[in-house]
């Protein structure tokens, strides 16, 4: 019976953590609006996820407007967004 109540709450737990990880796949308003990943935009440490090599996921970007850092953006803004070093970019900037 004690090994039911566990495997219970640990589905309801991976339930809730399911939910909160799709939340966070939408826009931040939550409106739906199509969103695309842009390169160089992020400054550092607020990137969404994955900044290139030696990095992991979310808030990893070492340097502002990192160019292997992306944020998401509206979708057909990112290389109208103006940064120090250029403008945003579809794919990943070298640096």
């Amino acid at each position: 019976m004690k090994s039911l109540t566990l495997a219970t709450a640990a589905l309801a737990l991976a339930s809730l953590a399911g939910a909160a990880l799709a939340d966070d796949m939408k826009t931040p308003a939550g409106n739906g609006a199509a969103m695309e990943k842009c390169y160089g935009v992020a400054m550092a440490g607020k990137n969404d996820c994955k900044a290139g090599a030696g990095t992991s996921c979310a808030g990893t970007a070492k340097a502002d407007y990192q160019g292997n850092a992306w944020k998401k953006v509206p979708a057909g803004t990112c290389t109208t967004i103006k940064t120090p070093h250029g403008m945003g970019s579809l794919t990943p900037i070298k640096s």
